[in-house]
């Protein structure tokens, strides 16, 4: 029996790879771990049976036999954990790694995720003027610290582990915003995760389930 994960049935992101099962389907493709995946509908992931694997209602969860995990961040590290090749083989080198998805997730994506919402659903308010460019602000403060430390490296820690992959994942909700351009260095950052063959599986994968439902939806 393969894991099993979830997904939006009709993702809001439009296939742009930016929900938050691209993470695991991509660190399952890293360590070549084949899976499964349930699709489910906004109505179903606020029903018992869903809140069940995730609390909060949202997606993705993860099954593997008698386990159930929620969290992109839990499952990416739980993989990591029990495969080779997204941590580091030595306890410091594993440690750093691990530190960094903590980083992503903790200290990027919070502004990330503000700025992006902010993009998204507040353009026809009155402060989104006023309100956008303290919000800019705030990731470009995060980008410039986030680019010092990178420097001329490829990764963050050496070779390339979970900590990039959910770096990564953070950093292209930005794609869109023209932010990354200011910063080159993370911008070929970003395109050094998308062009790893497991992200372009991964991303693949995703994008079909959305041309799917674009196809139902007009027929």
């Amino acid at each position: 029996m393969h894991p099993t994960i979830t997904a939006f049935e009709r993702s809001p992101d439009r296939g742009r790879g930016q929900a938050r099962d691209m993470r695991v389907r991509w660190a399952l493709e890293e360590v070549g771990q084949p899976y499964d995946v349930r699709l489910v509908s906004f109505e179903a992931m606020k029903q018992p049976a869903h809140r069940a694997l995730h609390p909060f209602g949202q997606i993705p969860t993860y099954e593997d036999g008698d386990l159930a995990l929620f969290e992109s961040g839990a499952i990416v590290l739980h993989l990591a954990e029990r495969h080779d090749g997204l941590l580091p083989k030595d306890s410091n080198g594993r440690a750093r790694a691990i530190a960094w998805m903590f980083a992503a997730l903790s200290t990027m994506e919070p502004p990330i995720v503000e700025l992006t919402m902010a993009m998204l659903v507040e353009r026809d308010k009155s402060w989104y003027a006023e309100r956008l460019p303290l919000l800019q602000d705030r990731v470009r403060i995060r980008l410039g610290e986030l680019s010092r430390r990178l420097g001329k490296a490829d990764w963050l820690a050496g070779a390339f582990s979970a900590g990039d992959l959910m770096m990564v994942t953070v950093l292209r909700r930005l794609n869109t915003s023209g932010l990354l351009d200011e910063y080159p260095d993370i911008a070929a950052y970003v395109a050094r995760g998308e062009a790893r063959p497991a992200f372009r599986r991964a991303f693949d994968a995703q994008l079909a389930v959305f041309t799917g439902a674009a196809r139902s939806s007009q027929s």
